[in-house]
């Protein structure tokens, strides 16, 4: 019995090695390929014998990517920090409140879920003109300030929050916004990880909607700036170049998920609908 349960974990964990081995080997190679020459990229080589931050030059100097790095990180951040006060306040609404027609906004909302962000893109490009807002950030904010996902995260997680916990806080004179600030978020801060994680990443990562509304260059968020760099011809079909740019672009979330991938794996596992 021992040995076939040793064989057993054996299988489990060489199938993990691989598989580990399959998604991370991609990422070493590209890291690998930003500093190598074009010749060795063209050799498939894992690491350059000869690592060069040529690439990383030659990108810097043909675009502005400290702006578009700065404009990333402030967007980013803005848009993160509306959907946790958003998130949590509706989330909040839908989970401890009780009013007519709660359940139905509830399932308004998990429905819109299903919907492609395409369908609302000439609407809110429509909005967006008509409040003279294109080529601004709020452009870039406004749009993403209320999310679906993270509304549906915090009312599970104040769903398995006791009752006793927000009548105390009533009795103390806490108000609402308190409680839910001040309360309840230092006890689902799982929960509060893996909705700023996710919409950290999702705005950083967006391309299609800066594409539409923003024109200044000096505006432009970085996956907006490396796309244009990558395809328009500024790269100088240089490989290595847009490979440089794009080790740049996915290395502040490769950070932050390392750093939180605790929090963020356990708010995950323990997510689930509750009625």
């Amino acid at each position: 019995m021992s040995e076939k349960f040793s064989f057993t974990k054996f299988v489990v964990y060489a199938a993990l090695l691989v598989a580990a081995a399959s998604f991370i080997y991609p990422f070493i190679w590209m890291i690998g390929a930003a500093f190598a020459s074009s010749h060795e990229i063209a050799q498939m080589t894992l690491w350059p014998a000869h690592p060069s931050w040529a690439n990383f030059k030659s990108m810097i100097d043909k675009i502005p990517i400290g702006r578009s790095l700065f404009n990333s990180v402030g967007v980013a951040a803005l848009t993160t920090t509306l959907v946790l006060l958003s998130g949590s306040v509706v989330g909040y609404a839908l989970a401890k409140m009780r009013f007519k027609g709660r359940q139905l906004i509830f399932y308004v909302i998990v429905f819109t879920m299903s919907l492609p962000f395409q369908i609302t893109l000439i609407p809110n490009y429509i909005t967006m003109v008509n409040l003279r807002l294109v080529d601004t950030y709020f452009a870039l904010v406004v749009p993403f300030a209320v999310s679906a996902f993270a509304i549906l995260m915090f009312r599970q997680a104040f769903q398995g929050l006791p009752q006793a916990l927000i009548d105390a806080a009533r009795l103390d004179g806490c108000r609402e916004t308190g409680i839910i600030f001040r309360v309840l978020w230092p006890n689902i801060k799982p929960t509060l990880v893996t909705v700023a994680i996710l919409s950290f990443i999702g705005s950083w990562n967006e391309v299609l909607w800066p594409l539409i509304v923003i024109r200044n260059e000096q505006l432009m968020t970085m996956p907006q700036l490396v796309t244009l760099f990558a395809v328009g011809g500024r790269a100088d079909a240089q490989l290595g170049v847009k490979i440089a740019a794009a080790v740049l672009l996915a290395l502040p979330v490769m950070i932050a998920f390392l750093f939180f991938q605790k929090h963020f794996i356990q708010s995950m596992a323990s997510t689930g609908l509750k009625d």
